[in-house]
């Protein structure tokens, strides 16, 4: 079978799939969006399989909706394009935007190619929780029109993947429920292995002596960053002289830069690390952060917090407690609080509490992994979407 993967963001989870039906005999294209900016996986490191990438020279302007249109709308052409290439009997689409999902879709359509919608998102819902608080009221409409063109798109999906039950409901309204499967989604257990605190890349960046709170990922607009630096001047306000480290691009870095200074705080603002180094990078981590606004609801798991329990570390999520993502945290023995200031004072009574119990530390590390080689069954997620794959491409 002859299968393209096209993962839009380039995260770890999907390259591994896609090695695993690479190694299992199929002929797989493993593509993402090289203009995109975001944490990305081990592209290139795998036996077997080709890696194509697309939407190369340019950066997606994320906050320039125009501009963000046209990108988009040009980058699916550039995916259509990409399917034909390669010849695909099948493709596997996953984290795809609107406007690139509709292009894709309807030039599928035309050449009768069976395809599959990974649904790592519920994007129509995420848009109207932001429209009228952090984007303009006139946003309505494109949110509107976002759902109605990913509900469109999903109804002509040979199958559907989503990553968590709560996703079944919206596809129950959308008539698509008889075709969805959950898989929720995993880590690379051998990619993200536990390191020492006193790792050589905390040696790099002088972060071996002082507690240090972690946050390794994208910054959004389903995100509040000056949680974060709030979070880390109520640790230090505590007598817990923490540090605080955040690793991501984009404008969320300047208002992390901008709070810390007027907080106080020190901290260590970095770019997306190389993947092979994200171990080192989260193991130099006493205390994981996740943060995910209360509009995000069910519908966005942040992939982030799979990572964070690979690395064994205690994990701190400021976010809706009915998401899955919050649910392995608590799982994991972590700390879940609401995503707003109000949660600032008992989340830092909380880090400081792991911080001067060291037992406690490791029993959560350990826990947090143990969870992780639980749930993390690459074989198994692997088998599912074969058969799914399979039965498609027929």
């Amino acid at each position: 079978m002859r299968v393209l993967v096209h993962d839009y963001s380039g995260h770890p989870f999907q390259v591994e799939l896609s090695a695993e039906l690479a190694r299992r005999g199929h002929d797989v294209t493993h593509s993402w969006c090289e203009a995109h900016v975001s944490g990305k996986g081990n592209l290139g490191g795998h036996d077997h399989l080709v890696f194509e990438p697309i939407g190369r020279g340019e950066v997606i302007e994320k906050l320039s909706f125009r501009r963000r249109l046209v990108q988009e709308l040009r980058y699916g052409v550039q995916l259509a394009r990409q399917v034909r290439r390669s010849r695909s009997d099948v493709a596997l689409l996953g984290n795809v935007p609107v406007p690139t999902l509709l292009v894709i879709t309807a030039v599928l359509m035309v050449t009768r190619t069976p395809w599959v919608s990974w649904q790592q998102d519920v994007q129509g819902v995420a848009m109207r929780s932001f429209a009228g608080s952090k984007l303009s009221r006139t946003f309505v409409v494109f949110a509107a029109l976002a759902g109605w063109g990913e509900r469109w798109c999903n109804r002509r999906a040979d199958a559907i993947v989503v990553i968590a039950e709560s996703f079944l409901d919206v596809h129950r309204e959308w008539g698509t429920a008889g075709k969805t499967t959950v898989i929720p989604n995993w880590a690379p257990l051998g990619e993200l292995v536990p390191t020492s605190r006193d790792n050589e890349w905390a040696q790099e960046h002088d972060l071996v002596e002082t507690p240090n709170l972690v946050y390794s990922g994208t910054l959004g607009l389903k995100h509040d960053p000056r949680l974060l630096v709030q979070l880390a001047r109520a640790v230090r306000d505590r007598g817990t002289p923490a540090h605080l480290t955040v690793v991501t691009e984009g404008h969320a870095a300047n208002e992390v830069a901008d709070e810390a200074r007027k907080l106080d705080v020190p901290v260590t603002l970095l770019p997306f690390q190389p993947y092979e180094r994200l171990s080192e990078v989260l193991g130099s981590g006493d205390v994981l952060l996740v943060v995910l606004d209360q509009s995000a609801g069910a519908f966005s798991v942040p992939s982030k917090t799979l990572s964070y329990l690979c690395a064994a570390r205690p994990i701190l999520g400021l976010m809706p407690d009915e998401n899955l993502a919050a649910h392995l945290i608590d799982a994991a023995g972590g700390c879940v609080l609401a995503p707003d200031r109000t949660s600032i004072p008992a989340a830092a009574d909380w880090v400081v509490e792991v911080l001067d119990d060291s037992d406690m530390w490791e029993k959560l590390g350990r826990r947090a992994r143990e969870l992780a080689e639980r749930e993390f069954d690459l074989n198994g997620c692997a088998t599912k979407f074969e058969e799914i794959l399979l039965s498609v491409a027929r």
